[in-house]
C-alpha cells in the first residue's frame, strides 16, 4: 500500500474529493500529519470511523524505525533508519547557530562512485519515495518537539544522487515547504547534485525557490574525472553551461560544494583553477572538511591548509566559507553507519 507521507497536498485533498468527501478533509489530514504528526490513522479523531477505515484500507503510516542513533558532543545526531523493506538508510541533524538543520537521504545506496564518499560503497538498490525522504524529517522533528524545538533547515546530501530521483524529490521539498504541514521555507531547502546535466536544466526551468548545490571537487576535467565518474558523462564545459542557465533563469546564488582532499585538490593551482571556473557567477564555495574513510585512503587536510585555499580564493573574488566540523567522535562521513551494520548482517548469514 502507499504510504499517506507520499501525497502531497493538493494530491490528498484531489483523493478526498475523489472518495466523495469534502475537500477540507485533505487539509485535515494533512494537518494531523505535520501539524500534530500522529503515529496512527486512528489518532485522527476528528474524521469518522468511516473515513479512517477507508484510509487503512487503501493508505499505511510506516515511518522510520530507529536501528541506531548516535550522538556527538557538539550535538550532530546520527540516525539508522530501517524501512518496511529491512533498507537501511542514514539521516543527519546538525547543530548551527541558526537551527537544527536535517540532512536527508534520497536513494538506498548510491550509484555516482564518487571515489571518496562512503555512500558509494554500497551500490544504488533503488529510489526513496517521496514519504520515506519525508519519514526521515518526520522522525527527527519528533524527536525535537520533546525538547520543544523545530528543524529549520533541510539539505538533501545524503546517500545518493537526489537529481537521480528527482520526481520523489521534488513531491518531498514540496511536502516539507507547504505551510499547512512542517513550513519549512523554500529557502531553507537545499537540493545537492554531483551534476547531472538534463536535470539540472528541469530544475531551472522550473524557477522554484530551493537552493541548489553543486558538488564539484575539481577544478579541472582530468581530476574530476578520476574522482567522479559523473563528469565522463557530463563533463565540466557542459555542466558549467547548464549552471549559468540555472543562474540566469533563476538569479539565486548557488553553492559549489568542495571537499578538501590532502594532496589531491588542495594546492595553490587547484584554487587558481577553481576561481576562473565560476569567476562572475553568483554563487560561493563551501570548503568542507573531509570526513575520512578507511576504504578510500583520501586524507583531510589541516586547518592551516584549508585556510589557506581559502584566502587564496577571496584574493581573486571568490567568496568562501569553510564548512564547521560536525560529528567527529561518531560514524560522521555519508554513509559510514549503514556500510558498517551491512557488513555486519552479512558476516552474520
Amino acid at each position: 500500500m502507499k504510504s499517506l507521507y507520499d501525497l502531497t497536498f493538493n494530491q490528498l485533498r484531489d483523493f478526498c474529493v475523489d472518495q466523495g468527501w469534502k475537500k477540507f478533509r485533505g487539509q485535515q489530514i494533512f494537518e494531523w500529519l505535520y501539524r500534530k504528526r500522529v503515529n496512527s490513522i486512528d489518532e485522527m479523531s476528528d474524521l469518522s470511523l468511516d473515513t479512517r477505515e477507508k484510509l487503512k484500507e487503501m493508505f499505511t503510516l510506516e515511518a522510520c524505525v530507529v536501528k541506531e542513533k548516535q550522538v556527538s558532543k557538539d550535538g550532530t545526531t546520527k540516525y539508522l533508519f530501517e524501512l518496511s523493506d529491512g533498507s537501511l538508510i542514514e539521516t543527519v541533524m546538525m547543530v548551527y547557530e541558526f537551527g537544527k538543520s536535517v540532512c536527508v537521504t534520497s536513494q538506498v545506496g548510491c550509484n555516482m562512485g564518487c571515489d571518496f564518499c562512503a555512500s558509494g560503497l554500497l551500490k544504488k538498490k533503488r529510489n526513496l519515495s517521496s514519504g520515506e525522504i519525508v519519514a526521515q524529517v518526520l522522525a527527527v522533528q519528533k524527536d525535537l518537539d520533546a525538547v520543544n524545538d523545530r528543524v529549520s533547515n533541510i539539505v538533501v546530501m545524503g546517500t545518493g544522487e537526489p537529481f537521480d530521483n528527482f520526481e520523489n524529490v521534488m513531491a518531498f521539498c514540496e511536502i516539507v515547504n507547504h505551510d499547512r504541514g512542517l513550513a519549512i521555507g523554500a529557502r531553507h531547502l537545499t537540493i545537492s547534485t554531483c551534476g547531472i546535466v538534463p536535470k539540472i536544466r528541469e530544475f531551472a526551468k522550473m524557477q522554484v525557490q530551493y537552493n541548489l548545490a553543486i558538488s564539484l571537487h575539481a577544478p579541472n576535467d582530468e581530476l574530476r574525472d578520476k574522482l567522479m565518474p559523473i563528469n565522463k558523462a557530463y563533463p565540466l564545459k557542459e555542466l558549467m553551461a547548464a549552471i549559468r542557465e540555472y543562474c540566469e533563469l533563476n538569479n539565486r546564488r548557488l553553492t559549489f560544494e568542495y571537499i578538501l582532499l590532502r594532496g589531491i585538490n588542495d594546492q595553490d593551482s587547484h584554487a587558481a583553477q577553481l576561481a576562473k571556473l565560476i569567476h562572475g557567477m553568483n554563487a560561493y564555495v563551501n570548503l568542507i572538511p573531509y570526513n575520512e574513510v578507511d576504504e578510500h585512503g583520501y586524507r583531510s587536510v589541516d586547518r592551516a591548509s584549508a585556510m589557506r585555499f581559502y584566502d587564496k580564493l577571496m584574493k581573486q573574488g571568490v567568496r568562501a566559507t569553510i564548512r564547521k566540523e560536525h560529528g567527529g567522535d561518531i560514524d560522521a562521513a555519508c554513509g559510514q553507519l549503514r556500510a558498517k551494520h551491512e557488513q555486519q548482517r552479512m558476516e552474520g548469514e
